[in-house]
């Protein structure tokens, strides 16, 4: 029975071997169960690979075990030889194994691998019998590529033919049936052609790579001297930390040892001065006690002139103070204890003062440039043509300027053109003796229609001025800061990454107040209110100003 079988009845069409796994699909032909779902998964169509069926569902594969069985059976007859020649027509182009060896279509049994393959002749060949390619005049014309590369990408996966043009308006490589049928009116161009477009294309974004690499390895170098730095300034801060609190320390100690001192002091003038009172009030009661006995004494004389010589000298006044005016109350030390923690609290204030100082100082190198966006500004507002300036005019502009959602339309502000994400960013802006104005960050989804509150959970980290009265940070509630002057110019320092907004007197450079543990998760942009006229008191402007650098302080030893 099995010497009446054919090879070809237990040939895969796909693979060109026997049955592996043999499967049979709806239409009725069978595959190796490897190759079919291979077919199906690189053509992403399930349809038959022989007639063409189309299946609207993936069906569902199961191995057949009587054809399996057969083809077993099939195997162990005597040894059957694979007819020479090209593949049958069309047909899909055969997978490459795993290893990508492709066996020669010229030599019998399978055994032999191809090392080149033929795009003209669509065929893959051993080293025997590429010979002709290498030396018939004719052959050598023809392109030789690698085996695995001509079954995967060379051939057309829907006519089996070689893919030698190139559709321009698909951007999809095509072969001859490929133009008859699906791309007859589109542009067409060889692949020739459209491969010098692509490898001019190649060396451009190369080189565009290659800046890319550059610009990140100088990053790259950025942030390891940056963390190399940080790690030495942490270690630097710590220690300097550790100076100032124990410089505190020893100033809070040696204030202590001043006022003990003090208060000892005073104990030994109070008692010195309590000794001398008593000292003297006891020589009075003994003179009062002396006079009261002669006065007894002289009662009981019977010399009416004894009497009158001895009673002046016995009631004369006694030369002594007015000791109702004496206190025996202890005054205490509750003004000794408030003068010296005063002192303290101003030795505070100026360490406050030296370490905001140097705080600034490290700012500078954080100058951004900042300008103002006119398509945010109210139409209240006029800028100056540099975007450097905002004041208030006496009427809105005519005419109004458009409509946008990224414009104030009732209060008086305007973002700036720049928004910052990452990073630290410091610019100044001279608010001079303006009564009533705000200066801050705003994150990019603020509320700009209507009446807005200018506080952290409403998208606002800011500083205001009301009526010329004293400097408050909008908190909600709002906070007064303690300052010795009210600035004429303020910075604003801005760190993302750290998440904290800090207000400084720049020419005084003292620190105003901070926002931290802000949190923000978008866009942040500078944020200018003029305010209102306020009676003619509040007309000037606001101006974003260079950052002017100053030497920093040191902090001195108290």
């Amino acid at each position: 029975m099995a010497c009446a079988l054919s090879e070809d009845q237990f040939r895969c069409i796909i693979c060109l071997d026997i049955f592996h796994n043999p499967v049979s699909i709806p239409c009725g032909h069978n595959f190796c169960l490897g190759c079919i779902k291979r077919f199906w998964d690189t053509s992403h169509k399930s349809e038959c690979p022989l007639c063409k069926e189309a299946f609207k569902i993936r069906p569902e594969l199961r191995i057949n075990v009587g054809l399996k069985d057969i083809t077993q059976q099939f195997k162990k007859s005597p040894p059957y030889k694979r007819p020479p020649g090209k593949r049958p027509p069309n047909l899909p182009p055969r997978q490459a194994s795993k290893n990508d060896d492709v066996p020669c279509d010229i030599c019998q049994g399978n055994s032999v691998m191809a090392v080149k393959s033929c795009l003209a002749c669509q065929m893959s060949y051993c080293e025997i019998h590429l010979t002709p390619h290498l030396r018939d005049s004719v052959l050598t014309k023809h392109r030789l590529t690698d085996p695995a590369t001509f079954v995967t990408s060379h051939l057309c996966r829907i006519h089996n033919k070689v893919l030698d043009k190139f559709c321009k308006s698909h951007q999809t490589p095509i072969c001859i049936k490929c133009r008859e049928l699906d791309h007859k009116h589109h542009e067409i161009i060889s692949i020739e052609k459209e491969s010098k477009r692509v490898r001019t294309q190649m060396k451009k974004s190369e080189a565009e790579f290659q800046q890319m690499i550059q610009t990140r390895i100088k990053k790259l170098e950025e942030i390891n001297t940056s963390a190399k730095l940080s790690k030495v300034n942490k270690e630097l801060e710590i220690q300097k930390s550790i100076e100032v609190v124990t410089m505190v320390i020893s100033v809070i100690e040696k204030n202590q040892a001043s006022l003990i001192e003090k208060m000892e002091q005073k104990q030994e003038v109070a008692e010195k001065t309590e000794g001398e009172l008593i000292k003297e009030l006891g020589q009075e009661i003994n003179e009062l006690q002396r006079r009261r006995s002669e006065l007894q004494h002289l009662e009981h004389s019977d010399d009416p002139l004894h009497i009158l010589q001895c009673f002046p000298s016995l009631s004369s006044p006694l030369f002594s103070r007015d000791w109702s005016e004496v206190r025996a109350q202890p005054d205490g030390y509750i003004g000794t204890v408030r003068r010296a923690f005063t002192k303290l609290v101003d030795v505070c204030h100026t360490l406050e003062k030296k370490l905001a100082a140097e705080e600034m100082s490290k700012t500078y190198q954080y100058e951004a440039h900042v300008t103002l966006d006119p398509v945010t500004a109210s139409g209240w507002l006029s800028l100056s043509a540099d975007g450097k300036q905002v004041s208030l005019s006496h009427q809105q502009k005519k005419p109004a300027p458009p409509d946008d959602p990224l414009r104030f339309d009732s209060c008086v502000s305007v973002l700036g053109k720049q928004s910052f994400t990452s990073g630290k960013h410091y610019w100044e802006v001279q608010v001079g003796d303006k009564t009533d104005w705000d200066l801050g960050v705003a994150r990019e989804s603020i509320n700009r229609k209507g009446a807005i509150t200018v506080r952290p959970d409403c998208g606002y980290w800011a500083i205001c001025r009301r009526k010329g009265g004293s400097l408050s940070a909008c908190a909600g509630p709002s906070v007064t800061p303690h300052l010795q002057e009210t600035p004429q110019k303020v910075g604003v320092f801005l760190d993302c990454d750290e998440g904290s907004v800090s207000f400084y007197d720049a020419e005084a450079k003292a620190h105003i107040y901070t926002y931290g543990e802000c949190g923000f998760n978008e866009p942040l942009y500078p944020y200018l209110n003029p305010c209102l006229h306020d009676n003619g008191k509040n007309t000037a402007p606001l101006i974003i100003c260079p950052v002017e650098f100053g030497d920093s302080d040191t902090i001195a030893a108290f």
